[in-house]
């Protein structure tokens, strides 16, 4: 392997909606490293962040019992987001993932606005789990500094996607191994107490589910809180497709991580809010602080039930923050590949886009820093520029795969090996939906201002995206009539 190779044969990037290959929509490849192991666990594990264990309580609180409901129709939206995905990955899979896919698609410009969109989504995401991680460990040694802690955790992840692809595949592993066997213990002791099996604890019944106001207890505005907040949740899950491009198999990899989404999804999250709205009450003060699952370990008498959702819920920000930096490095080499942006960052070193690396953990850093300077208006301004940022990028998807799935059919049928369900119906149901969840957010002032605050980044990305697009097909113009 060459150590230090270029994205590109030339000094520079190729034009915007071109690349290396000359294929539309396609980018240079990198070498790989991930075992089948590291994305069978990453696919596992990549469902449970730290949004169910510490934002499902806001939600409960809102929803009561109906979160069950909640969290099953937001899950059945993301499954076919993810669907969708995985069958536009298996055919062609790349560490841009549903960025090439919506250039393919629908043109350069698409590719453009939900890469860098999603990139500043993933680097955000980053800061903010850096902050709460280094929460968690102030509380344990009240004797340090939350920016010590950030220092050492940004250091530590940005060292380690530096090094080799399958050293950031092992860590996540483990992590993902954890937070699995951490949630599988959690529905099992919750299972045993329901039954009324578990020592000291008696089998609650229905009465959880129909008393306190019964399972709309907020009636339908209390269910459509709970809705977004669920569905937030859920976001991350599209890094599987980009870790895909680099393991042993990648269509085979893919296939299998979104063929096992759906019980992974009924398991983990709809299964989780059945447990603890089951065995305590909706309207317990503790459900939202300090917290659903918390509060259910100390219901069943569990020893020390806060200290160990905090080591879980450390684990979930680690994980996350490992992954958030590799999913935005890979997209932005994959953009920079694609003449999307400096080519100075795309340089790949021993296997690695340790530019892209450096500059994603950088941006986070830098966000951090602004929580730091300025909490209140520019870092709270960031949040809200990316706070529907997810919702954009499934609406994408969608449309990608939309007009993808007919270029499969008639020239390359062979390889739709992960098909879409009842292909288009399902596609324009989760372009409905996503449509719903916007015109949902209207109606809260919080998200009303995210919502506003990333169509406006939305906008200024499609508009840059089309001007690039505009001037890259002037200038073969150009060039061949001064020829």
């Amino acid at each position: 392997m060459n150590p230090t190779s270029p994205v590109t044969t030339g000094s520079a990037a190729p034009p915007p909606g071109t690349e290396a290959s000359s294929a539309p929509g396609t980018e240079g490849r990198l070498p790989g490293g991930l075992k089948q192991r590291h994305l069978s666990m990453i696919a596992l594990g990549g469902v449970i962040g730290a949004g169910l264990f510490v934002g499902s309580g806001a939600g409960i609180a809102a929803a009561g019992p109906s979160i069950v409901l909640a969290y099953a129709v937001s899950g059945a939206l993301v499954l076919l987001v993810m669907r969708m995905l995985g069958e536009m990955s298996a055919a062609h899979p790349a560490s841009g993932s549903f960025s090439v896919h919506a250039e393919r698609s629908i043109g350069p410009w698409a590719g453009f606005t939900v890469g860098w969109m999603f990139w500043a989504l993933l680097c955000v995401a980053v800061a903010a789990e850096a902050i709460g991680a280094a929460a968690i460990m102030t509380g344990w040694l009240p004797g340090t500094e939350s920016w010590m802690w950030v220092a050492l955790f940004m250091a530590l992840f940005c060292g380690t996607n530096l090094a080799a692809v399958g050293n950031f595949g092992e860590l996540e592993f483990w992590f993902a191994a954890l937070k699995v066997a951490a949630i599988g213990v959690f529905l099992l002791l919750g299972v045993l107490a329901i039954a009324g099996v578990l020592p000291g604890t008696e089998a609650p019944g229905t009465a959880n589910l129909t008393g306190n106001g019964g399972w709309l207890p907020n009636g339908t505005e209390g269910l459509l809180v709970g809705l977004l907040a669920s569905v937030f949740a859920y976001g991350g899950l599209e890094t599987v497709t980009i870790a895909a491009a680099e393991s042993e198999k990648p269509r085979q990899g893919v296939a299998k991580a979104v063929r096992t989404a759906m019980w992974r999804i009924s398991l983990f999250y709809v299964g989780s809010m059945a447990v603890i709205v089951t065995l305590i009450p909706w309207d317990d003060v503790s459900v939202v602080d300090p917290g659903p699952y918390v509060a259910v370990l100390d219901h069943i008498q569990i020893p020390a039930a806060a200290q160990i959702m905090n080591v879980v819920i450390l684990a979930a920000l680690l994980s996350a923050m490992n992954a958030n930096i590799y999913g935005a490095s890979r997209m932005a080499y994959s953009l920079i590949a694609r003449g999307n942006g400096p080519a100075a960052l795309g340089r790949v070193s021993g296997g690695v886009p340790r530019r892209a690396v450096v500059g994603s953990s950088a941006f986070g850093f830098f966000a951090v820093l602004l929580s730091y300077w300025w909490p209140d208006t520019v870092f709270k301004w960031l949040l809200n520029m990316v706070g529907a940022a997810v919702l954009v990028v499934w609406g994408f998807i969608a449309v990608a795969q939309l007009r993808t799935r007919r270029r499969l059919e008639r020239e390359a049928p062979e390889r739709l090996t992960v098909r879409m369900w009842l292909f288009p119906y399902l596609t324009w149901l989760a372009l409905a939906g996503v449509a719903a969840i916007l015109l949902l957010m209207v109606r809260d002032g919080e998200t009303r201002t995210q919502l506003y605050f990333t169509g406006g980044l939305a906008v200024v990305l499609a508009i840059t995206g089309l001007l690039r697009q505009r001037r890259a097909r002037r200038e073969p113009a150009t060039a061949d009539g001064n020829g």
